[in-house]
């Protein structure tokens, strides 16, 4: 199986479905390969793929490799999925992707930094970083970093399991307010 190949034929079906092919590995696995496709993309709120949208693109994927010549005669297994919170932001659109999320930060000085991410161009990235608790200071004021991102060694996303997707796509308390408006409209009536 080419990979080349392969990649040429998985392209156009992922743009279709919105997404982008971020990675493509085909593993020797006895008399199989594996073909794993791990994709990307923006998404409805610009946050990343649905699991919807790679369903689809890999039904769309299976059948298109069992017809194509390339891989026809060869047995294998297909494997979509995608990036993960383990892969690392190595690029723009990934930290775009990923506003208002917690990361940890590996400066090329060796540096760490955490903090929420609250902003991303092609060349910076906007980091808000609260500060260790000082003796006295119970509440410290978070402190912004402007990083440039040929700075960055590494970043990653950083679990947060008390976090619901409303912080996540920005909603927060303002959502909350308007229901909680509504509901009260209802009750006096």
């Amino acid at each position: 199986m080419s990979q080349e190949r392969i990649a040429a034929l998985v392209e156009p079906i992922l743009e279709r479905h919105g997404l982008e092919l971020d990675r493509l590995e085909v593993i020797p696995a006895g008399r199989r390969s594996v073909v794993r496709v791990t994709v990307d993309g923006d998404g409805p709120h610009g946050r990343g793929p649905l699991l919807d949208d790679i369903a689809a693109a890999s039904q769309d994927l299976s059948q298109a490799l069992d017809e194509a010549d390339a891989v026809k005669a060869d047995s294998y297994t297909l494997e979509v999925s995608s990036r993960g919170l383990s892969s690392p932001l190595t690029e723009p659109k990934h930290f775009r992707r990923n506003l208002t999320r917690l990361l940890k930060v590996t400066l090329d000085d060796g540096r760490t930094l955490e903090g929420r991410l609250l902003a991303a161009t092609e060349t910076t990235i906007d980091l808000e970083v609260t500060p260790e608790s000082v003796k006295g200071n119970r509440n410290p004021k978070p402190v912004t970093h402007t990083l440039d991102m040929a700075s960055v060694r590494k970043a990653l996303v950083q679990v947060e399991l008390n976090r619901s997707i409303d912080d996540d796509l920005g909603l927060g308390d303002d959502l909350l307010d308007d229901e909680d408006d509504t509901d009260n409209e209802l009750e006096e009536n």
